[in-house]
C-alpha cells in the first residue's frame, strides 16, 4: 500500500558509537525522503564522530575508526542534513526513543536547532509492539490459538507457558535462524532443553539479576556502572573498596554471594 502523504516523510536510521543519547555520537546516517507523489530521494553519509568507536559497537554495525577517520564531522554536514529534513515529517524504527533524541543532541552540540514543531513522528517499532503484543496471553493466542482464561493467575500462566513452548517446537523446529550480529545461520529450535536455554538467554548471567555476566572469553565482568565490561577480578585488585561498596549497597543477596565467591577465589 502506498503512503498517503500530505508532506514529505523522511525515514532515517543512525549507526552510532553506543546507546547513550547524552554522550555517544553518530558514525553513519541514512535518510530516505518519500514525497507525496511517491518520488523517493535517498542520502547516506559516514561521519567522523570525533571519539573512538568502541569495538563492541563496531562489531554490530561494521564501522571502525579507520572507516571514518577521513569523513566529515557532524558539524561539517549538519546544514546538509538539516536541509534534507526540512518541512518533512519523520519515521524510523525505535526512532522516538533513540535515533531522534540523539540526532537532536548532535544538532545542539553544533549550536543548531532541529525544530520538531509542526512535524509528526512515526515509530514503526512501537506500532509493531502494540499490534503484536509481547504478553503471555498474546503468545498463547498466537501459538495455541486459545484464549488465556484467568491470565496472571500463577496456575493458568504456568500451564499456558508449558503449552506455548510445545507449540513453538511444533512451529519452529528445523526453522533457520540468522544471528543479526554475526550472520551465522543455525537451527536453534530443537527438542533439546540446553539448546533452547542457550537461544532464549539475552546474556550469559553469572548472577540472576545480570549485574555480573560472562564475556566472550568466559570472564566474569561487570554489567553496570563505571566498570561495565571490565573483569570483576581486575577491578577488585585495582580498587578493593569497590567490593566493600557493593557488599554494603542494596544489591541482591545472590549478587553479593557471587562477588564474594569471586573475591575469595582470588586469594
Amino acid at each position: 500500500m502506498n503512503l498517503n502523504l500530505e508532506k514529505p516523510l523522511v525515514f532515517f536510521d543512525l549507526e552510532t558509537t553506543g546507546i547513550s543519547v547524552g554522550k555517544d555520537r553518530i558514525v553513519e546516517i541514512s535518510m530516505l525522503k518519500v514525497m507525496p507523489n511517491g518520488e523517493e530521494v535517498a542520502l547516506t553519509m559516514r561521519i567522523n564522530p570525533g571519539i573512538p568507536i568502541p569495538e563492541k559497537s563496531s562489531e554490530i554495525h561494521g564501522i571502525y575508526d579507520d572507516d571514518v577517520k577521513n569523513e566529515p564531522t557532524f558539524e561539517a554536514v549538519s546544514h546538509k542534513i538539516l536541509n534534507f529534513f526540512e518541512d518533512a515529517d519523520i519515521a524510523g524504527y525505535n526512532s522516538n526513543k533513540f535515533d531522534l533524541p540523539l540526532l537532536v543532541e548532535e544538532f545542539l552540540r553544533c549550536g543548531m536547532k532541529f525544530d520538531i514543531r509542526n512535524r509528526v513522528f512515526v515509530d514503526v517499532q512501537t506500532i509493531f509492539h502494540r499490534m503484536e503484543p509481547r504478553t503471555l496471553s498474546a503468545a498463547y493466542k498466537l501459538y495455541c490459538n486459545k484464549e488465556l482464561v484467568n491470565a496472571h493467575s500463577a496456575e493458568a500462566d504456568t500451564r499456558a507457558t508449558y503449552e506455548v513452548l510445545k507449540s513453538q517446537l511444533d512451529r519452529y523446529q528445523n526453522t533457520p535462524y540468522e544471528d543479526p550480529k554475526t550472520g551465522k545461520v543455525t537451527y536453534p529450535i530443537q527438542n533439546d532443553i540446553k539448546l533452547l536455554s542457550n537461544f532464549s538467554q539475552e546474556s550469559r548471567n553469572v548472577d540472576f539479576a545480570g549485574h555480573i555476566v560472562f564475556n566472550d572469553k568466559d570472564q566474569e565482568v561487570f554489567n553496570f556502572g563505571k566498570y561495565k565490561g571490565q573483569p570483576v577480578e581486575q577491578v577488585f585488585r585495582q580498587e578493593p573498596q569497590y567490593y566493600d561498596w557493593m557488599m554494603k549497597a542494596e544489591f541482591p543477596l545472590y549478587t553479593k554471594e557471587v562477588i564474594s565467591l569471586i573475591r575469595n577465589r582470588m586469594f
